[in-house]
Parts: C-alpha cells; sequence; structure tokens
C-alpha cells in the first residue's frame, strides 16, 4: 500500500514486483489479499492498479535514509527557491516531524547533511521566481522583460508550463508568443514578470508532454 501511494496512474504487478523485489505472483496474491480487507484498490491484472481517491494511509515512521533524504531536499529547497518556497519546505518539515508517531525533531537537527550556500546563488533573481511559479500553477499567460545573452532586451508574453533548478540557476521553460516555439529564459535574466492573470489556451501538462517529445526528455526527469 505505502509503494503504491506513490503512484498517480495506474502500476503493473511487475512495476511492483521489481521495485519491492518479490514475484508478480506474490503482488497478485496480495492484491486479492488487500482487495479482501476492504482496502480501496481499483484495477485489475494485465492493466494495472492503483489507490482510489481520497484514500489516506496512516503516519508512517521513517527510517533513517528516508529521512535524510526529506532534510536534504528541503534544505536544498530553502537553498534555491524564492522566500515563500524556502518558507513551505520549513513549515513542511515541521508538519512530517509532528505528524509521525515519534517526533523527529531532534533527529532531523541531527542530520550532518547541508546545503551550503554557494558563490554562484543569485539571489536578486529570486524576486521573479515566486511570480513564474504561481503563473505555471494557475496557467496563466505571463507577461516578461527579458535579456537574451547578448544583452539585448525584449518583451514576451509566454505560456509558461516548467521550471527547472540548477544550483544557483532556475529555467523556465515556456511556449513564447512572440516566436510561436518552445523557449528557455534564465530567471536571471528577467528585468520584470508579471502574470496576466488569464489561462493560456492550452493545458499545462499537454505543454509538457509536447516539449518533452521535441527535446527527448523521459517522464522520469
Amino acid at each position: 500500500m505505502d509503494a503504491m501511494r506513490g503512484y498517480r496512474r495506474p502500476v503493473t504487478a511487475a512495476r511492483l514486483a521489481e521495485q519491492l523485489g518479490v514475484s508478480e505472483r506474490t503482488i497478485y496474491r496480495d492484491i486479492q489479499t488487500l482487495t479482501g480487507l476492504g482496502a480501496p484498490l481499483a484495477g485489475e491484472a494485465g492493466v494495472g492498479y492503483m489507490l482510489k481517491p481520497g484514500f489516506f494511509l496512516p503516519p508512517l515512521m521513517f527510517g533513517a535514509d528516508e529521512l535524510e533524504a526529506l532534510v536534504l531536499g528541503a534544505r536544498w529547497v530553502r537553498r534555491q527557491g524564492d522566500e515563500a518556497l524556502a518558507q513551505a519546505a520549513s513549515n513542511a518539515l515541521a508538519k512530517i516531524a509532528a505528524a509521525t508517531p515519534k517526533d523527529l525533531r531532534d533527529d532531523m537537527a541531527d542530520t550532518s547533511l547541508w546545503v551550503p550556500i554557494g558563490p554562484d546563488r543569485q539571489a536578486a533573481s529570486d524576486v521573479h521566481v515566486r511570480p513564474v511559479r504561481e503563473a505555471i500553477r494557475y496557467q496563466h499567460r505571463l507577461r516578461m522583460a527579458y535579456c537574451d545573452e547578448q544583452g539585448a532586451p525584449s518583451e514576451r508574453v509566454v505560456w509558461p508550463f516548467a521550471l527547472a533548478f540548477f544550483e544557483g540557476k532556475r529555467l523556465l521553460a515556456a511556449w513564447c508568443e512572440l516566436r510561436l516555439a518552445f523557449r528557455h529564459f534564465r530567471i536571471d535574466r528577467i528585468a520584470a514578470a508579471e502574470s496576466m492573470q488569464e489561462r493560456y489556451p492550452a493545458r499545462r501538462h499537454e505543454l509538457l508532454k509536447t516539449w518533452r517529445a521535441e527535446h527527448n526528455i523521459s517522464d522520469d526527469s
């Protein structure tokens, strides 16, 4: 059940068997057992299985590796994201600690994995990360004042659908109305950004799917 919680779409018995290190036959047997016990599972053999929407597992204890992964990830976000995202990372860790059967705050504080602030961190560009993130979230058209690599300025209206966080740099992937094509924009080269408060005429996941296909990027990337 815990493994299936990580999938939003039906997952095959073969995939579950590989992930859990058991046979497909074991997976089928366990699915039958769980269904008989009233577990909210949907699907069938050969197609895949998934948890029905709205089901929540009770809090679980985290292993040492899981705990370190959570803390390290949150600390990285606090260094790379905007102020709101950094605060959200801290809040998420606090909620995780409070929601587990054992209070893990002391263990989290003792985790000796850190993400130092590098010399290439560009705090000045942080101000544009939040409006970009929100435009992606609400699928809003975004108006930008942008400077390219040669320093030439331009005004752009884009349909933002993805934001990549590299070490010290952020890269926006969007459909550009000026170029009528997918383009990539470095956040630190944005002079101004403002949501137009209107949805762009496409679905974000379709833009992402087409962009992945054009650039030969897998779903796991």
